[in-house]
């Protein structure tokens, strides 16, 4: 496999305030602190593929508003090879509101898609070259489902293996799952998918096997602090949480993919890619900032 990655997804801008307790419906608290940063679940995995190594291509969409520079000035920092930015004349940038819990890392996050679900046919025939020239497509659920299912049939036509991170999840999610070679689901995205309540090393099995059943060669499970459970040629693997220092877990899970993806496309082994990726994000929540991924020379000595 070559190492070059396509990602298709998302861009917002995070606001971001950290509290020490959620506030209860109708209460007001006095933030800790408040920032403006870059994130958005594809720009936040290309931005981690790129670091861990991986060739990147990365195709989003942005408004023409106040946010579009600092997009921009964000997607040129980070190391992604090459960034393709669609301009819409009519929707605003993407933003998240996001409220992380002092106390615990946590975080509760609201999102407004904004240009992010506006990508046309057009757009994404446009980047066909890019997908093509990939070896694997890596993508999530934050742009119109359209262009995704689109760019994913692109892929599967071309012989590019398709990951999918299924998140946020979307009812639509099933139809997409012919075109996915590795979906990589949490919990509560599991839970959805399958039906089954996934809250134990039992029940996440039980749901791995039902995603394959519905057409996805390999499951790649993500659970938090209990680790990562994947699922594939019908054999379960378990990869254990490592022990870190949490300050936010906004981010965690696109540090995981990214990274996951970025060893994937080198050695084409799933458990070395998913170790590597479980210690990869567990350096990134030890930082604040869903944009703020670690270099991926830490890896070893984490691990």
């Amino acid at each position: 496999m070559n190492s070059k990655i396509f990602v298709l997804g998302s861009f917002n801008v995070d606001i971001v305030s950290k509290l020490e307790r959620f506030p209860q419906p109708g209460e007001t608290l006095h933030a800790l602190s408040n920032n403006i940063g870059a994130g958005g679940k594809g720009a936040n995995q290309a931005y981690a593929a790129a670091k861990a190594g991986a060739s990147v291509t990365f195709m989003t969409k942005i408004g023409k508003d106040q946010f579009s520079h600092f997009a921009k000035e964000h997607l040129a920092s980070t190391g992604i090879d090459n960034t393709i930015i669609i301009e819409s004349e009519n929707c605003p940038t993407g933003n998240a509101l996001i409220y992380v819990c002092a106390k615990t890392g946590e975080n509760m996050i609201a999102v407004h898609s904004g240009a992010n679900t506006e990508i046309t046919h057009a757009e994404v025939l446009q980047a066909e070259q890019h997908i093509v020239g990939a070896s694997v497509l890596l993508t999530q659920l934050e742009n119109n489902i359209e262009a995704i299912v689109q760019s994913m049939q692109i892929a599967h036509e071309h012989g590019v293996k398709v990951v999918l991170n299924p998140a946020p999840y979307h009812t639509d999610t099933p139809k997409l799952l012919p075109f996915v070679d590795i979906i990589t689901p949490n919990e509560t995205e599991a839970s959805l998918m399958t039906g089954i309540e996934v809250n134990d090393l039992n029940s996440a099995k039980l749901a791995a096997q039902k995603i394959n059943q519905m057409g996805v060669d390999s499951v790649v499970i993500t659970r938090g602090a209990q680790g990562v459970l994947l699922y594939e040629n019908g054999r379960f693997q378990e990869v254990p949480a490592i022990k870190c220092v949490v300050a936010d877990t906004t981010g965690a899970g696109d540090a995981f993919n990214g990274a996951l993806v970025a060893q994937w496309v080198n050695n084409n082994n799933l458990l070395d890619a998913a170790k590597f990726a479980n210690a990869y994000a567990s350096l990134a929540v030890e930082r604040e900032g869903a944009a703020n991924m670690p270099d991926a020379s830490l890896v070893a000595a984490r691990l």
